[in-house]
């Protein structure tokens, strides 16, 4: 079963997926991604797109099955699971780190990343394009070869509505970019920047609710990774490489720092509602890291999960510190 299932108690879909638990196990020491015979990557690669083989998403959706789509209803409506899942392999080494990279290597996902948004936003179907990287058991990744996905949705997810609706608001009432200002208001404080070159900046924002989420936004005013000109691309490959490498170097028993990475570029296709996205959309990448402590996960109980009221454990301004110490050994290893 793949379908979309409409919760009318918060007015967004649900994607149900039941096809992805056919999912083999795979034979140990056997990895899909790494170069080889029998395997449907080349046999010599730097950075590689790969189809999804258990999408959650397709662009060739089933019907949905029966009797789930009989008893679909006004209030309990479905739809196709239209969109698209891809794959992005970092490397070939089976062990590697985003860290271990180099910027010029980086830089080679940032183009595939950006090819890929560009082909996958020209399919009129489609509203959303994720980018993001899921790191780490504690967060759930069987996988441990360096890989990202790519989704791209049918109908724009709540939190991007939510978001997209903020920074509209923002605009009218106050003439600006709010993600501008939220960047200018970082920078002024300054004790919760952890690094910046010339076009990103990372922080922990003032409203961080992980113990180690950081934010890496663009310093200027853009809507998606497409827009960004050779030398943004490079200065966000080097970001990338200081970011995940700060992560890496937090804790000495922590080899591999789980997280998410979540890419916010503006939307898609959409409707002329939504007005000139160019006027107050900014992209973004958001970092959910899941330890609050060296061997302690930061875990989304009842009041974040049941009515999304999220309670940071610890001091954005303290953990900004231990971050930037943590780059400062990374960069002096390098």
């Amino acid at each position: 079963m793949a379908e979309l299932r409409w919760n009318p108690m918060i007015r967004d879909w649900t994607m149900v997926a039941s096809n992805r638990q056919n999912r083999p196990d795979m034979p140990k020491d056997w990895c899909p991604f790494c170069p080889g015979p029998g395997k449907n990557v080349p046999d010599n690669y730097e950075v590689f797109k790969y189809d999804n083989d258990f999408p959650a998403l397709s662009q060739n959706p089933p019907v949905p099955e029966k009797p789930y789509g009989e008893s679909a209803s006004d209030l309990y409506k479905v739809a196709p699971s239209y969109g698209k899942c891809e794959v992005i392999l970092f490397s070939p080494e089976h062990q590697g780190r985003l860290c271990d990279l180099s910027v010029g290597h980086i830089r080679k996902i940032v183009d595939l990343w950006t090819e890929r948004f560009v082909e996958i936003s020209s399919d009129k179907n489609i509203k959303y394009v994720f980018i993001f990287e899921n790191r780490g058991e504690m967060v759930g990744v069987t996988m441990p070869h360096p890989h990202g996905q790519i989704y791209g949705y049918s109908v724009l997810p709540k939190k991007m509505e939510l978001e997209l609706s903020a920074a509209r608001d923002f605009r009218a009432e106050n003439g600006r970019c709010l993600f501008c200002r939220i960047n200018e208001e970082e920078m002024s404080f300054a004790q919760r920047v952890i690094y910046e070159n010339d076009s990103f900046i990372c922080y922990i924002p003032f409203f961080e609710d992980y113990a180690y989420g950081t934010y890496v936004a663009s310093k200027a005013h853009k809507q998606t990774i497409a827009q960004f000109d050779d030398k943004e691309k490079d200065d966000l490959s080097d970001m990338l490489k200081k970011v995940t490498g700060a992560y890496d170097s937090l804790f000495p028993n922590v080899h591999r720092f789980p997280y998410m990475m979540c890419m916010h570029n503006a939307p898609v296709n959409l409707g002329a509602e939504y007005g000139d996205l160019g006027d107050y959309y900014h992209w973004h990448i958001e970092f959910y890291p899941t330890m609050r402590d060296d061997h302690r996960q930061q875990f989304m109980a009842s009041s974040e999960t049941g009515v999304w009221a999220h309670c940071n454990p610890t001091a954005p301004e303290a953990k900004a510190e231990e971050i930037r110490q943590a780059l400062k050994r990374f960069c002096e290893g390098v």
